[in-house]
């Protein structure tokens, strides 16, 4: 192989590593992004926002629950447990994530959560502490939504 030839194989080889490297770079940007909007959609109690979240066949894993299989069922859980908590707010969510891994059109983090809730007429606000588990695909638009997510409560960390 010829001097020139191997510059040039080298030369695309640099190349392809520097796209890799920066598609990676722009797919965790868009998963921050998309955690940032998680959060804020939480605090802002915005269900439609949340709803748009998840893929159709996403599965929610809560605590003493058997598994919410489907958008759909998790849209009705979400509905039935706000309808039964009129007047309640949330007042802080809190979600640092942890050790984003992308693999293709799949990711998967980590985090701690603290969420505090003010129930109506001034008794005291609830704060539930916990962990949570994501597991995203990045969907054929181009958006981020969750296939699968676990929770667990328990102390602050």
């Amino acid at each position: 192989m010829s001097m020139n030839l191997k510059r040039w194989a080298l030369l695309v080889m640099l190349v392809a590593l520097w796209g890799e490297q920066a598609a990676a770079a722009d797919r965790r940007g868009e998963i921050e992004r998309f955690n940032r909007e998680y959060t804020a959609a939480h605090l802002r109690m915005d269900k439609s926002a949340i709803f748009g979240m998840w893929a159709d066949d996403g599965v929610s894993l809560l605590p003493g629950m058997a598994p919410l299989m489907g958008k759909a069922a998790i849209t009705r859980f979400i509905e039935d447990v706000t309808a039964k908590m009129p007047g309640f707010r949330v007042t802080r969510q809190e979600d640092v994530f942890h050790d984003i891994q992308i693999s293709g059109d799949w990711a998967s983090e980590w985090g701690t959560t603290l969420q505090v809730v003010q129930p109506p007429d001034g008794k005291p606000p609830i704060e539930t502490h916990g962990k949570i588990l994501l597991v995203l695909h990045r969907e054929k638009s181009g958006q981020w939504k969750i296939r699968q997510e676990i929770w667990t409560t328990g102390p602050r960390e």
